[in-house]
């Protein structure tokens, strides 16, 4: 792996959000556009990482906590990438930010459907809850 991993920045933004359009099994919807991901960097500062390699985001997480538990979103890494390391070290870096503020619990959110990605999370040693399940509803109505 010859990528620098650093916090992820705005100045970012536009090569991370093209990275995750680009990458099958990121669901993306109007809270991953600029104001609302640079109001989660800001409340979660110095997070979320990115794998840069020849001045290019290649790898990209957001991560982090409500005080109690951890977050991670939208893992990705390019394509031509993948298999050398990027998502594991990435992965590590969040779980390293969230042991340093205390959290001891790191939750993810995967599709059902992701296979490459649920193989990728139980390699590591994720455990699939079956005894939750995500609900969701929109505040504005």
């Amino acid at each position: 792996m010859d990528a620098m991993i650093r916090s992820m920045t705005m100045d970012d933004y536009d090569q991370v959000i093209a990275l995750w359009q680009a990458s099958e099994g990121v669901g993306l919807d109007d809270v991953d556009g600029r104001p609302a991901i640079e109001g989660y960097l800001r409340r979660n500062d110095g997070m979320s990482f990115v794998a840069v390699e020849g001045g290019r985001v290649v790898g990209a997480v957001l991560c982090g906590t409500d005080g109690r538990r951890g977050y991670m979103h939208h893992l990705a890494v390019a394509g031509e990438c993948k298999g050398r390391g990027f998502g594991g070290a990435l992965a590590e870096r969040c779980l390293a930010a969230l042991a340093e503020r205390g959290i001891v619990k790191c939750h993810i959110f995967v599709f059902a459907a992701n296979v490459l990605a649920r193989n990728f999370w139980t390699k590591r040693g994720w455990k699939l809850r079956e005894d939750l399940v995500v609900m969701s509803k929109d505040t504005r109505g």
